[in-house]
């Protein structure tokens, strides 16, 4: 099973466009976006998420979701605990480092939520519409607990200043708005923008990891100086997190889809909100470790193994 999902998970034009764009790029071949598209880009993409997810919120009552969101709220508190405890045991880091790298396994990827959705679409697997409002939860609690574990440790750490970041931060920002508009606006109102947002988003999130491919691809000539536990652990915690996503996705009643969206959720690891977090809270942490670990190792890894192992699970489980 998990062979097959691998195989119709690879297949689709925006993971296949990443890979490319990453070998490309490693070989020295020039192929990266007009620097000025990477934000238009991103925008596009959290905006017609947020809205799909807005419409669906419209639609739900609060029976519908009181179990996912908390169900949220568990992998938000369980998954950078995990992630510490590994980066302290066997990588022997320290408080501050194992924390810095909590964030980042707590949080998660949008990116690589949009790839499981589009995935999940092009295999007509449906999902509950307001998982991105799940991933909002998650991208904040996981920050929180983690910067919490260094309470003590570091006389440093910049508590308020980090939350502020993490909540006023691009990515919740446009996400939160496209979830506004689209449980204000509704499903019918909203028909008009589909040619926009909903036909045009896999071209645009092909186009959209052409760079991160170029971005990735960057972080592994890191990977060397990193160490050989720092890229276990970027493969075997996002492995460890993805299963228990869908066990409690199982748990909370979700749908196969709902529930592999769970998994990628809890085994993603953020690259955008959580090291502008740790940057001000954590300034005396390691960026080569936490930034290689997210984007060098972990997103590869998902974008062409981790999500088809988290439909697979799904699948099985449901």
């Amino acid at each position: 099973m998990i062979a097959a999902s691998i195989a119709d998970s690879l297949l689709t034009a925006p993971v296949i466009a990443f890979i490319i764009a990453l070998v490309a790029t490693m070989l020295k071949f020039e192929i990266r976006l007009p620097e000025s598209l990477y934000p238009v880009l991103s925008t596009f993409l959290l905006l017609a998420i947020g809205m799909k997810g807005g419409k669906a919120l419209a639609a739900s009552s609060l029976s519908d979701i009181w179990k996912p969101l908390l169900a949220a709220l568990v992998l938000g508190i369980a998954t950078p605990l995990i992630a510490y405890t590994l980066f302290r045991v066997i990588n022997r880091l320290d408080v501050v480092n194992s924390a810095a790298l909590a964030a980042h396994y707590g949080s998660v990827s949008a990116v690589t939520f949009t790839v499981v959705i589009a995935t999940l679409e092009t295999r007509g697997i449906e999902y509950e519409g307001f998982v991105a409002g799940l991933l909002t939860v998650l991208e904040i609690v996981g920050i929180v607990v983690a910067l919490f574990l260094t309470r003590g440790a570091s006389s440093d750490t910049n508590w308020k200043s980090a939350l502020g970041e993490v909540v006023r931060g691009r990515s919740i920002a446009l996400l939160v708005t496209g979830l506004a508009i689209g449980a204000i606006v509704g499903a019918e109102r909203m028909a008009p923008t589909d040619p926009l947002f909903k036909d045009l988003f896999a071209g645009a999130l092909t186009l959209f990891l052409i760079e991160m491919g170029v971005i990735a691809a960057e972080r592994l000539r890191d990977i060397k100086s990193a160490g050989y536990k720092l890229v276990l652990l970027g493969i075997l915690i996002p492995l460890i997190n993805g299963f228990l996503g869908a066990l409690i996705g199982v748990a909370a009643g979700m749908s196969t889809g709902g529930v592999a969206v769970m998994a990628t959720l809890a085994g993603s690891a953020s690259y955008i909100a959580a090291p502008a977090a740790v940057r001000i809270a954590l300034p005396q942490a390691s960026p080569g470790l936490y930034v290689t670990a997210s984007l060098g190792v972990t997103f590869p890894f998902n974008l062409t193994l981790g999500i088809p192992y988290y439909i697979a699970i799904a699948q099985a489980l449901t």
